[in-house]
């Protein structure tokens, strides 16, 4: 079996089971009367809800059965790292979302027996039942039972409740029974304010902030009032166009939202770059942005106040890709930065934050271009003190960016890079 494979399931087994479902819904007739489709789509909602309450308890099943493993084996605590490779390889979900599927599993199915029974009926959504979760981290077991019995246990009376309305319940259930737990969780997330950026389609990025809530009701007040003055003096712009213009120009201190001075990794191939090719090219952290705007920031960009760093595609030769030092160079660094753009492990989009060796330092990998990867700093982690790591024995030299399959046979520790 090679990487990324996973064996047929077995007739008679959970796997075969599944998989012959799987095959009678694709087998279903969908040429049905018009009054039918409407029923059929609520039932299919209702299944893929009892699909994921199904799915949290076989992830639950699996947490208790490698904690049981791991106290066989006395591995110590600070060594553990669970089931979160083999759950995010097995969803095909990021390391991060699958911590996040692990947490609200075991909650449902450990400490919210209603919530979990609603789910199971399909009369929560799993976006619902996480709602719910979220509202009650704060309190403790016997409150949360509390709150999970008063909001869910009557599953007749979550029918036609908003997102809203529904996490708004449950948020005022759990300060009538523990007024001082909201406060210490406004408290603390007061300390976890921070700011992001994403990718965005047609070339756009969301600029995100998240802040306390009379700072964002500031802000937010400020930008529209300047927007509404724009409109008054006639500036042409709409209300949304004003406030981000607004934002930029505020933010930065420039006297126009476009005279941002600007530093991007753009990689693209000569043709596109010399020769009006229509090959898209790649910002890195963005992703492909059409050849016609990748030309347009190399040859409108401020001279000097913005700078482009020009890459071919093929990047023998720009700078040296072999070290003899275990760390890597840093234009090594940034090359393997630049051509891997976010996290080599499978499904995960995240920023890379280390560059790590595939094969080892101490099993004999080199410091190369093509024995290095972009990490971000919890997969790298796990990588390295994985106390079960999944992988293709068969595999002598691993690849970069391999999805390992969650049927694989367990290899030991792998050791630091």
């Amino acid at each position: 079996m090679t990487t990324g494979q996973v064996a047929q399931p077995l007739p008679g087994t959970l796997p075969g089971e599944i998989a012959e479902l799987r095959a009678r819904l694709l087998a279903l007739d969908l040429e049905v009367a018009h009054a039918e489709i409407y029923s059929a789509l609520r039932g299919l909602s209702d299944l893929s809800n009892t699909i994921n309450a199904v799915q949290a308890r076989l992830i639950c099943a699996a947490d208790a059965s490698q904690s049981a493993a791991d106290d066989a084996a006395e591995v110590p605590q600070d060594r553990r790292r669970g089931i979160t490779g083999r759950v995010s390889s097995a969803l095909r979900e990021s390391p991060r979302a699958s911590q996040i599927a692990i947490g609200v599993a075991k909650t449902l199915v450990k400490e919210m027996p209603h919530t979990l029974a609603a789910l199971t009926a399909g009369v929560l959504t799993p976006y619902r039942a996480r709602l719910l979760v979220s509202e009650t981290a704060c309190l403790t077991l016997a409150d949360r039972h509390t709150v999970d019995r008063q909001v869910c246990a009557d599953q007749r009376s979550l029918e036609g409740l908003g997102n809203h309305k529904l996490a708004a319940r449950a948020r005022r259930i759990a300060y009538a029974l523990d007024p001082a737990s909201a406060v210490r969780r406004a408290a603390k997330a007061e300390t976890e304010r921070y700011v992001s950026l994403r990718p965005a389609p047609d070339c756009m990025t969301w600029l995100t902030a998240l802040l306390p809530v009379a700072q964002g009701v500031a802000c937010y007040a400020a930008l529209k009032a300047a927007a509404t003055t724009g409109i008054a003096v006639g500036d042409g712009r709409n209300a949304g166009q004003l406030m981000a213009d607004t934002l930029v120009t505020r933010i930065t201190g420039q006297a126009t939202a476009d005279a941002v001075p600007i530093g991007l990794h753009l990689v693209m191939t000569d043709a596109g770059l010399l020769s009006g090719d229509c090959e898209p090219g790649r910002i890195v952290g963005h992703g492909p942005v059409p050849a016609v705007i990748a030309r347009r920031l190399v040859t409108v960009a401020p001279a000097v106040a913005s700078w482009v760093k020009r890459l071919y595609e093929s990047p023998t030769g720009l700078v040296a890709t072999e070290s003899r030092s275990r760390c890597f160079p840093d234009g090594l660094a940034e090359l393997i930065t630049i051509r891997d753009d976010t996290c080599a492990t499978p499904w995960c989009d995240a920023p890379i934050r280390h560059i790590d060796h595939i094969t080892p330092w101490t099993a004999g990998g080199r410091t190369t271009l093509d024995n290095g990867q972009g990490l971000c700093a919890q997969c790298n982690l796990d990588k390295q003190d994985r106390s079960v790591q999944p992988q293709a024995t068969e595999i002598e030299v691993p690849t970069r960016g391999q999805p390992r399959a969650p049927t694989m046979a367990p290899a030991e520790r792998a050791p630091a890079a």
